[in-house]
Formats: C-alpha cells, structure tokens, sequence
C-alpha cells in the first residue's frame, strides 16, 4: 500500500453531507437544494486516504464498509451527530447545507391547502459557530463550506471569520454548471491569510481528492 493511501491513517474525519430538513407538518418540509454529492465525495476520498470516516447525512451514503453512516434530518439532529462524532477526531468537514430557519411549532397533522398561510420561523441552532468556543475545538482542524451568489470572497471570509475555521472552501451556486445538483463543482479554498488554492471545475470526485490533498498537508 502507498504512502499516498497512507495518508490518513490513524485519523479521524468527520463529514457532514445533504440538506437538513425542518419540518412544517407530517409530510411537509424547509429544505434545500443540496444533493450530498460533494460530501459523500468527500467521505470516499478519505476512506481512501486510510482515514477512519464518520459521514453524518441527510441523504443515501456511499456503499462503503469504511464508512460510519449516520443518519439525520435536522439541524438540531446533526448538530447532536455532530457532537457525539468529535472526541478523538482530527478533521471536521461541515459539507452539509444546513437549513438556517425551522418552524416555530411544527403541525401534528398535515396542513390544508389555503389561500395563503403564515409560518413563523426561529433560527436553527449554528453548529460551526456553536464549536468555535468549545473546548471540543482544540486541536480539531474544521473546514466549513460557503455556497454563495454573490460578494463570494467577502462573504467566505466573513463566515470563515465568525465561525473560527481553519479553511472555508466557496463555491459559487449561481452558476448552474456546477454546485449544488451538479456533477461538477469548482471551489477556491482560504484561510485567514487569504486564497490557499483554487480546484478548478471537475468532477466532484476529483475536486473532493483535491480538497483532501489541501487538508492532509496541514494537520498537524
């Protein structure tokens, strides 16, 4: 076996993947776009790099012996997921596009339709930003996502300022070509000192082995 399948053995990654989903009633939902792709591609690349990989999903995982599936829906079941997963873990990667609001009280049985209906919504619980000032967090490397349409950089590196991360990786979901429902993607990578790579437009499985390559060179 290389050193390259090596390169991860011995350490823990945990990755999150999919759309969370807030309930309305029995059979509605607040949800998102997001298909899992790029963190199931994500929990692949590290089982292959030897890493022993947690995947924490909304959606159907990868039929990978390697992988530790658990299965979620809302922001408030992976941010427990989350949690339970992190003791003894190197590397967070928070792929998953976790829903910003949730339904104040969720209807025991299912809504009629009517002309128009009001829902109040409460913040969902922020998991990146709730680990930046636990004690969880030391020596813990995290990587968070920015999906954005516009002000990318700007936007990227505020979230990457807030939540206290080690790397953000933006990409740009305006673009139909790649992102969210899409074979493709194409990200650029920062820290706190600015740009540390960019991964041009491939396919997600690739971009996902790229964006590892960054990871491992600089776990400590």
């Amino acid at each position: 076996m290389s050193s390259q399948a090596l390169a991860l053995a011995g350490r823990a990654v945990v990755i999150t993947a999919g759309g969370t989903r807030e309930p309305i009633d029995p059979v509605r939902y607040l949800g998102n776009r997001s298909t899992g792709r790029m963190g199931n591609a994500l929990a692949l690349a590290a089982a292959e790099l030897g890493a022993s990989v947690t995947l924490i999903t909304t959606v159907a995982a990868p039929d990978d012996r390697r992988i530790q599936v658990v299965a979620v829906d809302t922001a408030e079941e992976m941010n427990a997921a989350v949690r339970a997963a992190l003791p003894g873990s190197a590397v967070l990667i928070m792929a998953a596009a976790v829903a910003d609001y949730r339904v104040a009280e969720v209807a025991q049985r299912k809504l009629k339709k009517r002309d128009a209906l009001t829902l109040e919504l409460l913040p969902t619980v922020d998991i990146l930003r709730s680990l930046a000032t636990d004690p969880v967090r030391d020596g813990l490397m995290v990587v968070g996502f920015a999906a954005e349409t516009d002000d990318l950089e700007a936007n990227a590196m505020a979230k990457l300022a807030h939540k206290r991360l080690d790397l953000i990786v933006l990409n740009d979901v305006s673009r139909a070509d790649i992102g969210m429902a899409s074979d493709d993607n194409e990200v650029t990578v920062y820290d706190a000192g600015g740009v540390v790579g960019h991964i041009s437009q491939r396919a997600k499985p690739r971009v996902a082995a790229a964006l590892l390559d960054i990871i491992k060179r600089r776990l400590r």
